[in-house]
């Protein structure tokens, strides 16, 4: 299908950009918008339109790590159903969304009750690795973020955790921004961005240790089965979420392909309902079928 026959069949075409925390997705996102004629912007719980906040709310002021997750993941029914409201209300056609991983937004976009992205572009794909690798110093150094609207608008709202503005003058002629460009559209222009400090920036990062989650882990899987028992539980982790590979023994008899795919997705849905991370993966290895005596 193409990206046209999904805007006539869906009312909007969904853009995704995806890259993990603090490589400069936030910075370059005006620039996509405006180089494929994309009207709207949703940027860590916030829908932006013509260089406004519309709607939602930025996972920028919250004062815990944790807290910003659950915004950026439109974890709140009322948060969510406002943006949803707002998307159809302003008839948006064209909507980029910012995200850390294309889980992350396949759940915005299931949250939202909105297309799948029809076009997603990666950040190292229009970004260099040394571009990259200063956005990620910046981060860990100074902790600063981007909100890609207008000063004005930030101060409007949280100017607690205005920091500063700044103006990118963009040529979209560039090599680069042909890649991902759809109409080709070659002029240069002046993007301004502001520049914030957010309170669990200012505090240091919050994460959920590996035991815990591991503990968390073992609860779910004996929630959903006593007779299921755990082997070896180990934890991969990464700027966009967690991996899960639990080995385990089950007894003889069960209907093992749809249970285990059940366990699977209780696992994932617990864990992220209680504590808002994201759990890119759940493998699960048997490594014994076992007979009652």
């Amino acid at each position: 299908m193409s990206i046209f026959s999904r805007v006539l069949g869906h009312g909007m075409t969904v853009f995704a950009l995806v890259g993990e925390s603090g490589t400069g997705k936030s910075f370059r996102a005006k620039l996509i918008a405006q180089e494929n004629g994309i009207e709207a912007i949703i940027d860590d719980g916030l829908l932006i339109q013509n260089d406004k906040i519309v709607a939602g709310r930025t996972a920028k002021h919250e004062k815990t790590y944790m807290g910003a997750v659950r915004i950026a993941l439109f974890d709140d029914k009322a948060h969510r159903d406002q943006v949803a409201k707002a998307l159809q209300a302003n008839k948006i056609k064209k909507l980029l969304i910012i995200g850390t991983s294309e889980k992350m937004v396949q759940k915005i976009t299931s949250r939202l009750q909105i297309p799948l992205p029809s076009k997603i572009i990666k950040i190292e794909d229009i970004a260099t690795r040394e571009e990259l690798e200063k956005a990620i110093r910046s981060r860990q150094i100074e902790g600063k973020h981007v909100i890609p609207v207008p000063a004005i608008e930030v101060k409007k709202s949280y100017s607690q955790i205005f920091h500063d503005s700044m103006k990118d003058f963009a040529d979209k002629s560039s090599a680069k921004f042909k890649f991902f460009s759809l109409f080709g559209n070659k002029k240069q222009s002046t993007l301004e961005k502001s520049i914030v400090t957010p309170e669990f920036s200012k505090k240091g990062r919050i994460e959920i240790s590996e035991a815990a989650l591991s503990q968390m882990a073992m609860h779910c899987v004996s929630e959903f089965s006593k007779d299921i028992r755990i082997k070896k539980l180990s934890i991969k982790t990464n700027n966009r979420g967690y991996r899960l590979i639990i080995t385990i023994d089950v007894p003889f008899g069960r209907q093992l392909t749809g249970e285990i795919h059940r366990l699977q997705h209780y696992v994932i849905e617990n864990i992220e309902k209680y504590t808002g991370i994201l759990i890119e993966e759940v493998s699960i290895i048997i490594d014994k079928i076992t007979v009652n005596k």
